[in-house]
């Protein structure tokens, strides 16, 4: 019902460029497309998360807008049944809800706990956070409110049990005012309190747009744009800090690489107002290129980008200390005056980048459709598959400065990847995704390994005193399967031997652990190899 409510919506709103014919060697069929929350209300700026350790869970935001009457907030909606089905609401109802401006960054912390940072509706940055998967959310908690205008703060948890700070959640953000710094906070109690705002770098020009990744061994990395001084602040060079004991210090770089940001005005696309600003992401598979950064940008004029927008990754193999020059993602023809912008990245559980973005290669100047490049060997070769089954005409939305959103995302839960991007084609912008299996994208031999590499949900959960846990190993390996509590002691040695492929299951009695265990979280982690997973489970007494 819902796509055949979808294929008369696109006739009725469509406009003239839509379902062209695609002419792509790389296209697939990934499924229709489809909105996740359909409603009559402007969803842009869209994100998504997962939760750590229950793959079912994902997190999905937006600016919502109504123009007439005026009202903005920050969409909430979720899925707990791994895409299946989405819930949710266009206002988050945390209190003041008059007075939310939007610019939602989210995130899911290692206690399941939802958090949401947004702006204020005149200044300043707030956050609010929810123990019912969205429901309901706590009322507004002061961020920063020095602050007139911040751009979209980025945010990230710490979800290393074995950390010194696990569960500690960051957020960083430009100031908007001289000399235009990053900011960042931190929460070490899922956002009912926060630290002191603390500046990270003293920039040589403005920074803008900060970004935020954090590695296996707990590292936080950040990024940010440095802009020339003057309109159309075209980015010029990304800045890079590090920090190794929770944002206490940081190794700071105001220019580890230079750039030629796409920030002005399209013509081709109604006068869309566009940016080139910096997304990072950190490979954490375990994989052979475990710990590599990547970020990506959009660029013109700057081999190896062309005279028209591109999407450029820069990557570091050694902590962010020297940089890769750049590796044009999409493979079109250079200089053939088709555009490509707004990327988002992110890595796998098998160490695919994943880059999605914006392109019109396929459709005519004034359109726009979705494209997905993925490489499987950090970086060197690409591979491109157009996900969107339909073309939109963009249009800037009033009042906003020719802007239609410059933010889109995309995560991944075991098997598959999720984007999620917005457009118009029903004559306000929705948010649209579709899965897509990583088997019918990838390119290596190990999708084969971890298509049969599985951690289980442990059951029953909550329990007392004993679960089930599962797994599934593909090849002859040795196996260690361990039981920590939220501190990263090590509760129990469940399996530690080698042992064949094939599906096991093994049974935890907490009271026969030889320790005295309390009602509460604890964690069990598998090592098999290369790959790691570690899952949540909940003892109660």
């Amino acid at each position: 019902m819902r796509y055949l409510k979808l294929i008369l919506i696109l006739a009725i709103y469509s406009p003239t460029s839509i379902n062209q014919p695609i002419d792509n060697e790389s296209k697939l069929s990934f499924g229709e497309n489809y909105r996740i929350y359909p409603s009559n209300v402007n969803q842009w700026e869209v994100s998504i998360v997962n939760d750590p350790f229950n793959s079912n869970v994902m997190f999905v935001s937006s600016n919502a807008l109504t123009l007439n009457p005026f009202f903005i907030s920050e969409g909430i909606y979720v899925t707990t049944d791994s895409g299946n089905s989405w819930k949710g609401s266009d206002t988050c109802s945390g209190q003041p809800i008059l007075l939310h401006g939007g610019d939602p960054g989210i995130q899911i912390d290692p206690y399941g706990i939802f958090i949401l940072t947004r702006k204020g509706f005149s200044s300043g940055i707030y956050s609010h956070y929810s123990t019912d998967k969205g429901v309901t959310w706590s009322n507004q908690k002061i961020i920063s409110n020095d602050d007139i205008s911040p751009e979209r703060a980025g945010l990230i948890s710490d979800v290393n049990p074995l950390s010194s700070y696990y569960g500690r959640s960051y957020v960083v953000w430009v100031k908007q005012s001289p000399p235009f710094p990053l900011i960042f906070v931190y929460t070490d109690d899922s956002a009912q309190n926060w630290s002191s705002a603390q500046q990270i770098n003293n920039p040589i020009q403005r920074s803008a747009g900060g970004e935020i990744a954090i590695s296996n061994n707990s590292t936080v990395y950040v990024c940010w744009a440095g802009v020339t001084n003057v309109s159309p602040f075209t980015e010029d060079f990304v800045g890079f800090a590090s920090s190794a004991n929770g944002g206490i210090s940081w190794q700071v770089n105001e220019n580890v690489f230079d750039i030629n940001g796409i920030n002005g005005l399209l013509t081709e696309k109604g006068n869309l107002r566009v940016n080139g600003l910096p997304r990072i992401a950190i490979d954490t598979s375990g994989g052979a290129y475990n710990d590599w950064i990547y970020i990506v940008t959009g660029q013109k004029n700057l081999a190896p980008a062309g005279s028209d927008p591109d999407i450029i990754l820069n990557r570091s193999t050694d902590g962010g200390q020297t940089w890769s020059s750049g590796i044009r993602v999409n493979q079109d023809p250079i200089n053939n005056s088709k555009i490509q912008l707004f990327p988002a990245v992110h890595v796998d559980n098998i160490g695919g980048i994943n880059v999605v973005f914006y392109d019109d290669r396929n459709t005519t100047i004034d359109s726009l459709g979705m494209f997905l490049a993925r490489s499987d060997d950090g970086g060197d070769t690409w591979h491109e598959f157009e996900i969107s089954d339909h073309n939109f005409k963009p249009t800037p939305i009033a009042s906003f400065q020719g802007k239609m959103g410059d933010n889109i995302g995309i995560t991944s839960t075991n098997d598959k990847l999720w984007p999620v991007w917005m457009d118009n084609s029903t004559g306000i912008y929705q948010i649209w995704t579709v899965p897509i299996n990583i088997s019918s994208v990838g390119v290596d031999d190990r999708l084969d390994v971890v298509n049969s590499f599985r951690l289980e949900q442990n059951y029953p959960n909550p329990f007392n005193p004993r679960t089930n846990i599962e797994f599934r190993i593909p090849n002859f390996e040795f196996v260690s399967l361990k039981v920590y509590d939220v501190l990263g002691n090590e509760v129990a040695k469940l399996v530690d031997e080698h042992k064949p492929a094939g599906e096991y299951i093994v049974e935890f009695n907490s009271a026969s652990s030889g320790r005295h265990m309390v009602s509460g979280i604890y964690f069990y982690k598998l090592n098999v190899g290369p790959y790691s997973e570690t899952k949540k489970m909940i003892l109660i007494k």
